[in-house]
């Protein structure tokens, strides 16, 4: 630590150094100077005194003009050009997990906070959804606690309709591409009244995909989805304004297109018979005897209250989200029945969120909030158990039973045998092949078992409040001091009632019987966690705009329910009371085994220490723009989706004691030629390890100390540039009709990520690897014409990977990128 904030205050002061020279006060402007996108689409934010690069943080932003380059459809497509930042394809819109500076999760609360237009989304659930009418897209990194509150201790997304004010006409879009892609949006904006506009989208989006199931020949990533939003703005005086919102998707999606990831030496191996003999080794295609798919409603509404006071606004967000979801998933990923679950997901949230700023020229600016939100969601979960899953358990059990009599038996003569004088070791090989003659003679030992559906109800209310601080300081005409602070409560219940249900068929010993096991569930547990949100930074103005800064803020993540958990639970209990089961057993449930049920499903808040320098350098005039940050960042009690090390079948979320991460970011913008060439380059490298984490596993407890955090590229590198080729008018036949060229702009995109780990023994993993992009856009005024591709190279690697234990043996299935694709947009306005 000591050795890396030395490090860190040299690259300070060069950073200083370098800055002060390259900004002399007499640089002339230069006629091709590019401004910031801060200078070109404004928007009003409610809780910050400055743009994104005056305040001490490392962020990024992509006005429209630049989505449409880069041809980005949503978040997970966007995440492949921001340094630190992971948002992979997981195989569907109901899992979504964000990955910045190594902090993220697979499940429950995430990391990175979503706000859209101001509304802030709480479901995780909620955060892959299909991104257009979009006007400006912001990634903040690190911790956004004292602002933002809970559940930001990664970054912060933030998104921004086109505001009918300031935008007028109508958009028509279609898009056509490989594997029948084809997506439709249409919006208008029109402007009532200098007081009143609104805004009107809608959107089909669909493709039969890439992958097919083996099993069946189906589609194993077709989606069909469509939404629409409305916006009214109104604005009744100089001091009011009113913000009236709402926006419904719906998506339909095959979805899970695991296939299993087989090395060459298991395919070496593999006899004949064996359905691996004949494959390349590497990600197969997924083969799966149910197709998993996902289907989602979803609806967010805000209305949104600005008044604006003689120096200082108030703004005022209240916003209720509807989610309501059907998953099916084979949990096994094989061709053969183990285990599959259906969730039905029901959610409702409200929040409300009030702030106070100052509006004025003096030193200090400041703002105040408060904060609050509640929801309700319920899920129904049954998790089903197949053929192979009940023959699977009842192997297991039947050996268990076998060996546990057999050692009973076995002891009894070994000590008469020891007692007759005969050495202890050959007295006990003696009598467990005797017992074993025994019990082979007198009808062995069969324990067959059918495990019925698992039922799981489970309603899972929390709630938020926050409130907060934030004064930016002008100590000195170049330097402010920022310092924030918020306490921030969370209270998380969960209210569970499940069961299982067991037939048994025993033949031990000529002794036939055919019990029945079954075991309930249903409890209320309840936890509370309030944390305090620091901030403390400084920030020195440069000249011509530039700067430098060092902050420490701290993130936090609220602990929570796992009810994931509770199939294994289960499937344990009736495997224990199942050794020397006699006749029906209905398992009871005291205090003391709800206080482990509550020990095993609990886990607790994350909390992060994030130290960090940086600096937003305008070079070359104005014409190049440099960011570049250092971080170093602790984590204690690390929130991971893991597989159940105890039973093996289902994930679960732990605590991994503490690890930490360290890494730099630096992200070049510009353009040349008088504006006709504009280009940008982003890296990022980030280390994130374990500090201290054990994990019980079947093998015995092993320790993960050192190894790296799974889920984050070590890596990431993106690049795009694009060239504009006007068309001299006077070269036209005729120049003056409306539809006429009027310029050309090509462009290639790259981009890179790698090494990634998917598990905490860093045994299975992604190697760097990059996709290629390109595309031509074609200008005839109001019709623009755009022929894209995506992975121009057809390169192969896997987004995602995961291990799955359903057969008693642990296999790792991967999710293939998308190969090569290209496709063609429309867009006419007017």
């Amino acid at each position: 630590m000591k050795h890396y904030m030395t490090y860190l205050g040299s690259l300070l002061l060069s950073l200083t150094a370098v800055s002060a020279s390259a900004f002399p006060d007499d640089v002339p402007a230069d006629s091709s100077k590019v401004c910031d996108i801060d200078e070109v689409v404004v928007i009003d934010q409610p809780k910050e005194a400055y743009r994104l690069r005056q305040q001490p943080l490392s962020s990024y932003s992509f006005d429209a003009a630049t989505l449409k380059q880069l041809n980005v459809q949503d978040i997970r497509q966007l995440s492949a050009f921001v340094p630190s930042f992971s948002m992979p394809e997981y195989g569907s819109r109901y899992t979504s997990a964000m990955y910045i500076r190594g902090i993220g999760s697979r499940v429950n609360a995430p990391t990175v906070g979503i706000y859209v237009d101001n509304m802030p989304l709480q479901s995780k659930s909620a955060f892959n959804f299909q991104t257009y009418d979009i006007d400006r897209m912001d990634v903040l990194h690190g911790p956004q606690g004292t602002l933002y509150g809970v559940n930001t201790e990664g970054g912060l997304i933030r998104l921004y309709s086109k505001n009918p004010f300031s935008y007028q006409g109508t958009d028509l879009r279609l898009s056509l591409g490989t594997k029948l892609w084809r997506k439709a949006e249409a919006s208008h904006y029109a402007k009532l009244s200098d007081k009143a506009a609104y805004s009107l989208a809608v959107f089909y989006d669909g493709q039969n995909g890439f992958f097919r199931n083996q099993y069946n020949g189906g589609h194993a990533d077709l989606f069909n989805e469509f939404g629409g939003k409305g916006r009214l703005l109104w604005r009744p005086s100089n001091r009011w304004n009113f913000d009236f919102m709402a926006d419904y998707q719906y998506v339909r999606q095959n979805g899970f297109p695991y296939g299993q990831i087989v090395s060459a030496g298991e395919i070496a191996a593999a006899p004949l018979t064996s359905p691996l003999y004949g494959l390349k080794a590497g990600t197969q295609r997924p083969s799966q005897n149910r197709q998993s798919n996902y289907r989602r409603n979803m609806l967010n509404t805000g209305v949104g209250i600005r008044y604006a006071g003689n120096g200082f606004d108030i703004n005022s967000m209240t916003t209720w989200q509807f989610l309501k979801d059907y998953m099916l998933m084979d949990i096994d990923y094989l061709p053969q029945d183990y285990l599959h679950v259906v969730q039905r997901q029901h959610q409702n949230s409200l929040t409300e969120e009030l702030s106070i700023k100052s509006r004025n020229d003096s030193p200090w600016h400041w703002t105040f909030g408060l904060f609050g939100s509640y929801q309700w969601a319920k899920n129904n979960t049954p998790v089903y158990f197949g053929k192979e899953m009940n023959g699977y358990l009842s192997k297991t059990i039947t050996d268990f039973a076998y060996n546990g009599m057999l050692n009973a038996m076995a002891r009894t003569m070994a000590e008469g045998l020891i007692a007759k004088g005969m050495d202890a070791g050959q007295a006990m090989a003696t009598a467990r092949a005797t017992m074993a003659g025994a019990i082979a003679a007198a009808g062995g030992c069969r324990i067959d078992m059918e495990m019925n559906p698992i039922p799981g109800l489970f309603r899972t209310p929390a709630f938020n409040a926050g409130v907060y601080h934030e004064s930016n300081i002008n100590l000195t005409p170049r330097l402010t001091a920022t310092l924030g602070l918020r306490y921030d409560y969370s209270h998380v219940a969960i209210d569970y009632a499940t069961s299982v249900r067991v037939q048994m068929q025993e033949d031990v010993m000529g002794v036939k019987l055919s019990p029945v096991v079954t075991s309930s569930l249903s409890h209320r547990e309840s936890d509370h966690f309030g944390q305090l949100l620091p901030k403390v930074a400084l920030t020195y103005r440069l000249n011509n705009g530039s700067n430098v800064y060092a902050v420490w803020s701290k993130g936090y993540r609220a602990g929570g329910y796992n009810f994931q958990m509770f199939s294994d639970i289960l499937q344990a209990e009736v495997r224990n009371a199942s050794n020397r089961l006699m006749a029906d057993l209905d398992i009871q449930h005291d205090d003391a085994a709800y206080e482990n049920i509550r020990k095993t499903i609990t886990y607790k808040p994350e909390t992060s220490w994030n130290y960090e320098i940086g600096s937003h350098l305008n070079l070359l005039g104005g014409q190049m723009h440099l960011d570049l940050s250092a971080y170093y960042m602790q984590i204690r009690n690390q929130q991971l989706s893991v597989m159940a090390g105890n039973y093996g079948f289902g994930r679960m979320m732990t605590n991994a004691g503490r690890s930490h991460s360290t890494g730099m970011e630096a992200t070049l913008r510009g353009g040349a030629l008088d504006s006709r060439l504009s280009y940008a380059l982003g890296y990022g490298f980030t280390s994130a390890r374990f500090d201290e984490y054990t994990d019980a596993t079947p093998e015995g407890t092993v320790s993960y100390d050192d190894k790296r955090v799974p889920f984050v590229p070590q890596h990431t590198l993106s690049a795009n540039a694009d060239y504009r080729i006007d068309v001299d008018p006077a070269a036209l036949p005729d120049p003056s009709h409306r539809f006429h060229l009027r310029s050309v702009m090509v462009g290639l995109n790259l981009s890179a990520r790698g090494n990634t780990y998917w598990d905490e023994a860093n045994t299975i993993s992604q190697n760097f690897y990059a996709t290629l992009g390109a595309h031509a856009d074609a200008d005839f005024g109001p019709l623009h014409v755009n022929l894209w591709i995506r992975n121009l190279t057809d390169t192969k690697y896997n987004t995602f990977a995961v291990q799955s234990a359903a057969t008693g043996m642990k296999y790792t299935f991967g999710q293939l990128g998308n190969p090569f694709q290209m496709g063609v947009d429309f867009a006419y306005h007017f």
